[in-house]
């Protein structure tokens, strides 16, 4: 069987885990607590994405975007110049939602719809391959109920795949809780899971990362542990079993 064509995430273990990156076009599920690097790992996926020529948006709903700038000029990865370039786009989704006049709280059907098109259409304006929302909980609380989270992953995914755009999602789960998403749909819609959490050895945080699920490619399931260096983002390396 022909192999799929990668989107490398540029995360030189996580690819090799994934036999040469993420497929394209696929929606992952970036899942985890608070504190487990996933807006970190996400925007690195973005920048390492930009230099080889992929663009990228990431689309917030947790951070404003001046707190996310200051934030990731503590990473050599990440550079001033590929924003003013146009190669990667910062979009907060509730000023998208506010000027549309959508709903501030509870989305109706329509307006998900009308969300979801111009989510879209800007990606597409854009030409990015690579895009981002964080996070998908706190978009998911606007949604009304389960058929309408689902509708709006799938609905989501199916476009940018046909545009060859692969998606990274976080979703926020509470520690130490054996589940992958807050409202128990999205993780079924997502072509992959990939879930971040911590060890604690001897006093200390062990953040960790694991690919739980990912179509179109065999992969490691192994937990990793995760570092995060302002020298280097996010490395990872195999945990060492005192630490298990």
């Amino acid at each position: 069987m022909k192999d799929k064509p990668r989107c490398v995430t540029g995360i030189e273990r996580l690819d090799s885990e994934l036999n040469g990156g993420v497929p394209v076009g696929n929606t992952i599920l970036m899942c985890g607590g608070s504190g487990a690097g996933k807006t970190t790992i996400c925007m690195q996926f973005l920048f390492n994405g930009a230099k080889i020529g992929e663009k990228g948006v990431f689309f917030t709903s947790s951070t404003p975007v001046f707190k996310l700038k200051k934030h990731l000029k503590g990473f050599t990865f990440f550079d001033e110049k590929i924003l003013k370039e146009g190669k990667i786009s910062i979009i907060d989704i509730w000023n998208i939602s506010d000027q549309l006049g959508l709903h501030p709280e509870k989305y109706s059907t329509e307006e998900a719809n009308i969300l979801f098109e111009v989510i879209r259409d800007i990606t597409k304006e854009i030409g990015a391959k690579r895009l981002i929302i964080d996070s998908l909980t706190e978009l998911c609380y606007r949604l009304q109920s389960r058929d309408m989270i689902r509708d709006f992953i799938f609905n989501l995914g199916s476009s940018l795949a046909i545009m060859k755009c692969t998606t990274f999602l976080t979703s926020e789960i509470p520690p130490k809780k054996y589940q992958y998403s807050q409202y128990g749909i999205e993780e079924f819609i997502s072509d992959g899971i990939i879930h971040m959490g911590n060890v604690e050895r001897k006093g200390d945080l062990i953040r960790t990362l694991q690919i739980v699920k990912m179509r179109g490619t065999t992969h490691g399931r192994r937990r990793l542990m995760m570092d995060m260096s302002p020298k280097k983002g996010v490395e990872l390396a195999n945990m060492l079993k005192a630490d298990y």
